[in-house]
């Protein structure tokens, strides 16, 4: 189901090429000694009708700047904007409406209204809105997820990969200028979530849209255009033109870096010592090697180390909130 990566060029940065960027993004939880540095002077740039990964271990930040560069969580310090609107200055109702008409959401647990059916439930966000659906385009969303025959039916009545994709087009209904998928596979088998991943893939490769998944899986890292490796809070490297196996041996070199002594102190961090397992690559035309170019990012010095990969698309590892 999956199509190869078109390609781009990484670094560009006008309002026409640019979804939504930060600078000097910085979150802390807690205060003093206790603080937690989630986010630590993050600049990115998410490139318009591209797919973005975001990996890391647990606790490197991911779902943190996913919910930052959302709006769905405060931030220490920086400015973020969504297209050429700061985000970082508005009012709890201001974000609201900007979330419900310009962003749309997949989370790893689904959140479908048992009691609606599928097609109702892709239409929730519209119908609370006050908005009609554009019928042609909803027709298109429904087509490209395979959902025509499944409308009719709830949440109960559903596969885990058929609850996904209904998620999923829920959050391209409203045509959004950025879809965050955070683990979107994380509840699902490697089939179900092999699917879903393609469909992602078709969103942006046939819909036009823009979409940052959060993950721990090289496989599901493979259906992206750019890879972005968080460690610590911190940027600390990309990979364009991802394949499973590339992403796997770059956090593998993290991870030994990571965990080397010094003076025979062990390096510090938030991630665990574990090796990932290999993954076969899931891509369906691989391209060995990250392409070169300018960075899509201005990412802050390199700054050794990352854990590793959690390696199986059908669980999350990630931390409490606060923690990542």
């Amino acid at each position: 189901m999956s199509t190869p990566a078109a390609e781009h060029t990484p670094g560009l940065t006008s309002a026409d090429s640019t979804a939504a960027r930060a600078r000097g993004l910085t979150k802390a939880y807690g205060s003093g000694e206790t603080a937690v540095l989630a986010l630590d002077a993050v600049d990115v740039d998410i490139a318009r009708g591209r797919f973005t990964a975001v990996m890391g271990p647990s606790g490197s930040g991911k779902s943190t700047l996913m919910h930052c560069l959302a709006g769905l969580d405060t931030v220490s310090a920086g400015r973020v904007w969504l297209g050429d609107t700061e985000i970082t200055g508005l009012k709890d109702r201001e974000l609201t409406r900007l979330r419900r008409d310009r962003i749309g959401f997949m989370f790893q647990s689904f959140n479908l209204v048992p009691t609606l059916n599928a097609l109702e439930n892709i239409t929730l966000p519209m119908d609370i809105a006050g908005r009609k659906p554009d019928g042609r385009w909803l027709d298109q969303v429904i087509d490209t997820l395979g959902l025509r025959d499944r409308l009719g039916h709830r949440p109960a009545q559903l596969s885990g990969g058929q609850q996904q994709r209904v998620a999923c087009a829920r959050a391209l209904a409203s045509r959004p200028e950025l879809i965050f998928a955070d683990e979107p596979t994380g509840n699902l088998d490697s089939r179900a979530g092999l699917e879903v991943l393609g469909f992602l893939r078709e969103s942006v490769d046939r819909l036009n849209q823009t979409v940052v998944m959060v993950t721990h899986d090289p496989g599901a890292a493979a259906h992206s255009d750019l890879v972005l490796f968080l460690v610590d809070g911190r940027i600390v490297d990309e990979m364009a033109r991802p394949t499973a196996q590339a992403v796997l041996e770059r956090m593998k070199r993290f991870d030994v870096i990571r965990t080397r002594p010094v003076d025979g102190v062990p390096a510090p961090g938030r991630a665990s010592g574990l090796a990932p397992s290999p993954l076969p690559d899931l891509t369906s035309e691989p391209v060995s090697g990250p392409a070169p170019g300018p960075a899509a990012h201005r990412a802050p010095d390199l700054v050794p180390g990352a854990g590793p990969a959690a390696g199986e698309a059908a669980r999350s590892d990630e931390p409490p909130p606060g923690e990542d």
